[in-house]
């Protein structure tokens, strides 16, 4: 048996509470708003045009044609008119493709601004 003031050579006891303890407080949490420091401060930065905007251009009419080696052709013509036409075999592609051609060519929506203004 060991006394209590003795600790064996070799061992690290620790001591244990006899009784509850309160939890100890949490310390404060940041408050959330605006920043401290050099942005508060009313550094300027430099506003660039976005570089991504484009040129004013976007797709109307779109022809997706699938035709993969010793297998059946597909085609879908699409507008944001709402068209929406589909064809599979040679044929049917190839007569798509022309009336693809056509409806861009006679498309509301492709009409040139100068059109769309008299309209």
């Amino acid at each position: 048996m060991t006394t209590p003031g003795h600790r064996p050579a070799g061992k690290s006891l620790t001591h244990t509470p006899t009784g509850p303890h309160a939890a100890d407080r949490a310390a404060p949490r940041p408050a959330v708003g605006e920043p401290t420091g050099a942005a508060r401060k009313g550094v300027r930065t430099a506003v660039c045009p976005d570089p991504q905007t484009g040129d004013g251009r976007y797709i109307v009419a779109w022809l997706h044609i699938s035709a993969p080696r010793s297998a059946t052709p597909t085609a879908t013509s699409t507008c944001l008119c709402g068209r929406d036409r589909s064809a599979v075999g040679n044929r049917q592609v190839l007569a798509l493709i022309t009336d693809h051609e056509d409806h861009r060519a006679n498309c509301p929506f492709r009409a040139s601004p100068e059109g769309r203004t008299a309209a």
